[in-house]
């Protein structure tokens, strides 16, 4: 797949001042389209947990009803029924567990409108796919020959956890799930394209090698890797469906066989710029300003990563020196470290550049989405009133238009 020569920012909806579709998000699209944006991307939409990760979703398909704008506006029963016939693979399941097809009716009409919106302003939506479902999901209770029970999914220690990070998800029997032809999957794509122009697939990883730990266990250090289905759950996705406009998410310790495998499908890349001022780490080559590819899409910070500003002000001296020359390297003009960051985003070879809005907005720590093997502390950003400008727009307009991405 090809991507576009374009660039984005992402905001998640329940990060929008009111935290749902309505007319903020309506707003918006208007400011992404003045700004010269293409893309908006988002985190995943199923319903959150109880701390409000939304990757660890009671569905892997339904929407969160907690999004809609009008959670009261009338369904009729031909509504329902005709949405139980298009979408029977899944809401079955989604009924017994005891979701409501009416909300996911409602949200349907919410979310094409807004779509058409968008498509309408000439911004596209890029959604997220997470890689596991949550214990004790409708997925899991719908579909229990597809999970394992002796093992769930985690992985070994990183940047961001020392002893490594315990997710808990079940994870697939991989030969259950291709001994019925990989439908499961196929049926989560056709779901996930029918709300979005373009998904991350999170921790593209698993998909070739996936950290098992054993269930009962403290820590993710106690796991090991195993073997996935590689490249076969994509392509038989795509002799259903076309092909997949998917952005593999590549990030952490990523070994030959992974690249190769994204290489094969011609699946985009991540690249983060925060990461390539990490002299002597093992990640830092990929994210190397110098180092970056055509097809890629390079971001100045992701939700699970700091704001720039909130990196950069607990950033080393001699770290802080290398970027400083990168930026004056590659021509960045703003006196902000964030619009540098994102001048150097845009400039570089990947063909999607993508902006977090904390960045937009220079907002600190206090800002950031989610921090990485923690509970409780994370999914709780949310922009302010009237926060984003008229300026900010045409600031980010100029800069976008300069490098021949608007």
């Amino acid at each position: 797949m090809k991507l576009p020569h374009a660039s984005g920012v992402q905001l998640h909806p329940t990060s929008l001042p009111g935290g749902r579709l309505g007319r903020e998000a309506y707003a918006w699209v208007d400011w992404l389209a003045d700004a010269g944006q293409g893309w908006w991307q988002m985190l995943p939409l199923g319903p959150p947990d109880r701390y409000g990760s939304p990757y660890k979703s009671a569905s892997a398909f339904a929407a969160w009803s907690g999004l809609l704008a009008e959670p009261d506006a009338a369904v009729s029963d031909d509504e329902v029924e005709d949405f139980r016939a298009r979408e029977g693979y899944w809401a079955a399941g989604w009924e017994a567990y005891g979701g409501d097809l009416r909300d996911q009716v409602r949200f349907e009409r919410e979310w094409a409108a807004l779509r058409a919106y968008a498509t309408g302003r000439d911004v596209l939506l890029m959604g997220d796919v997470p890689i596991y479902v949550a214990p004790a999901s409708a997925d899991a209770a719908s579909f229990p020959r597809y999970f394992r029970d002796d093992a769930v999914a985690g992985v070994p220690p990183d940047a961001y956890a020392a002893t490594g990070q315990l997710w808990g998800n079940p994870l697939y029997d991989w030969d259950a799930i291709a001994a019925d032809g990989y439908r499961w999957w196929i049926e989560r794509f056709r779901r996930t394209f029918e709300l979005f122009d373009l998904v991350r697939v999170d921790h593209f990883r698993g998909f070739v090698q996936f950290w098992a730990v054993p269930a009962g266990a403290k820590t993710a250090m106690e796991g090991d890797w195993e073997d996935g289905p590689g490249a076969d759950v994509f392509e038989a996705a795509e002799a259903s469906l076309g092909e997949l406009a998917v952005v593999a998410e590549d990030l952490g310790d990523i070994t030959p066989d992974v690249v190769a495998v994204r290489r094969a499908l011609g699946f985009p890349g991540m690249a983060v710029l925060q990461f390539g001022f990490n002299p002597g780490e093992e990640e830092t080559g990929t994210h190397e300003f110098a180092n970056h590819e055509a097809n890629q899409v390079v971001y100045t910070s992701t939700h699970d990563n700091d704001t720039v500003l909130g990196w950069w002000g607990e950033l080393e001296p001699e770290r802080k020196a290398l970027a400083r020359a990168v930026f004056r390297r590659e021509g960045a003009r703003s006196r902000e470290v964030n619009w540098q960051m994102i001048e150097l985003a845009m400039a570089s070879k990947a063909r999607l550049a993508m902006t977090a809005v904390q960045d937009v907005l220079g907002l600190g720590s206090e800002a950031r989405m989610n921090i990485p093997g923690t509970q409780g502390r994370s999914w709780r950003w949310r922009m302010a009133p009237g926060a984003l400008t008229a300026e900010h727009a045409a600031r980010l307009r100029a800069v976008t238009e300069a490098a021949g991405r608007a």
